[in-house]
């Protein structure tokens, strides 16, 4: 489990409380910079591809789970649970694509990654990311879904070429890069909310992080 920190938060009234994200994806890191928080960055390491369900709703909210059982299975709870100390909340997510009905995790292979973005150009997406948000002072447990979709203009090879070239896309479920400069003037419409797409919606997880501080 590795660890960081980054601090977001503008100059004012101090965050009360603490917030863990149990995620090594930039794009969480970028999207809980713009909301605004503090936060310290804590993984997982947990093997995704171990934990299998055909509905996609359910395999992100297990992900998310076991993600956050990971974490705090290297944790000792205790110590955030001491008398007059600010809650400490962890959140904890996972993104799918789903095209054609089937579920696309980050491709493993070049030719899964141009086998995926050829399947997108000219048609559409759907994203669903689950969100889970562990009070660790109390030990209250919450999570929610979000849901998008992504229509997309014909993507020439040449941009798929360089998009694998360039390997990011294996870092990704779906492959999906949304406002990656090469994918994003071929992005005809979203449907629901771009941070969602990119792995964390805020209204969510503003959401569960204030119902998870109400408990």
């Amino acid at each position: 489990m590795s660890t960081s920190s980054s601090s977001a938060a503008a100059a004012g009234n101090p965050q009360p409380f603490k917030l863990i994200l149990g995620s090594s994806s930039v794009a969480r890191k970028n999207i809980l910079n713009e909301m605004g928080f503090e936060f310290q960055v804590m993984t997982a390491d947990i093997d995704e591809r171990s934990i299998r369900r055909e509905d996609p709703e359910e395999l992100v909210m297990v992900l998310a789970e076991a993600k956050a059982d990971a974490i705090m299975s290297r944790m000792s709870i205790s110590d955030y649970q001491k008398e007059g100390d600010q809650p400490t909340l962890l959140i904890t997510s996972d993104i799918v694509v789903v095209h054609e009905g089937i579920i696309r995790e980050k491709p493993n292979t070049k030719e899964e990654a141009r086998q995926f973005l050829k399947g997108y150009s000219g048609g559409h997406v759907s994203t669903v990311g689950g969100v889970v948000v562990t009070n660790l002072t109390t030990g209250k447990k919450l999570g929610s879904l979000d849901k998008a979709e992504v229509y997309f203009h014909d993507i020439p090879d040449e941009v798929i070429e360089k998009l694998i070239d360039e390997g990011v896309v294996f870092r990704v479920a779906g492959g999906l890069l949304l406002e990656h400069p090469l994918t994003l003037p071929f992005v005809e419409a979203v449907v629901g909310s771009s941070d969602s797409v990119m792995g964390l919606s805020k209204d969510v997880a503003n959401k569960l992080i204030h119902e998870a501080l109400s408990v």
